[in-house]
């Protein structure tokens, strides 16, 4: 029995070694699968773009200008508009697809948190109660990956992987 019991110990400690090294996976999954998502959605929405359209950057921008953390970085988005949310839809799928492959995660995490921010400190900044924005809790979701990187189940890994055999270490 007492070999049975070590046995079974040894097997929970693997499992639990194994599921610490993947607690990252699920919300890699999670922030990349939605960002993808959010960049393709701003860039193959019609009214987007258009400045005068219901539900357009331009519109939520005007709407957020007074309310925002931070005017003037509204400001500064609507003195171009269009460039602003190309670089925010693209911006979402390189942080998306970066954090989906693990591929330069970490920069990929980080850039996923400063538009997180930059969201936060102006579109959402206003919810009341804070809570119900959700650009803080994605920020927050984010900082995990800015400081952890994808170490399994990545490119990063099987890039680091590939560099310690060529050197033979």
């Amino acid at each position: 029995m007492c070999g049975a019991h070590a046995t079974a110990l040894e097997s929970h400690g693997r499992w639990r070694a194994a599921a610490a090294r993947h607690a990252l996976l699920p919300l890699r999954v999670f922030l990349g699968v939605t960002f993808v998502y959010a960049g393709l959605d701003k860039l193959s929405h019609p009214a987007f773009f258009s400045a005068g359209a219901p539900g357009s950057l331009v519109a939520t921008l005007h709407a957020v200008r007074d309310s925002a953390a931070i005017p003037a970085m509204v400001d500064l988005a609507l003195k171009n508009p269009d460039a602003f949310g190309h670089a925010i839809a693209f911006g979402e799928l390189a942080a998306g697809l970066g954090t989906l492959c693990g591929l330069l995660a970490r920069p990929a995490a980080l850039g996923g948190a400063l538009i997180s921010l930059s969201l936060w400190l102006t579109v959402s900044w206003a919810s009341t109660p804070y809570y119900y924005g959700n650009d803080l809790p994605y920020l927050m979701a984010w900082l995990p990956l800015v400081l952890a990187g994808a170490p399994y189940l990545s490119l990063d890994a099987l890039i680091a992987r590939r560099r310690k055999s060529a050197s033979g270490s």
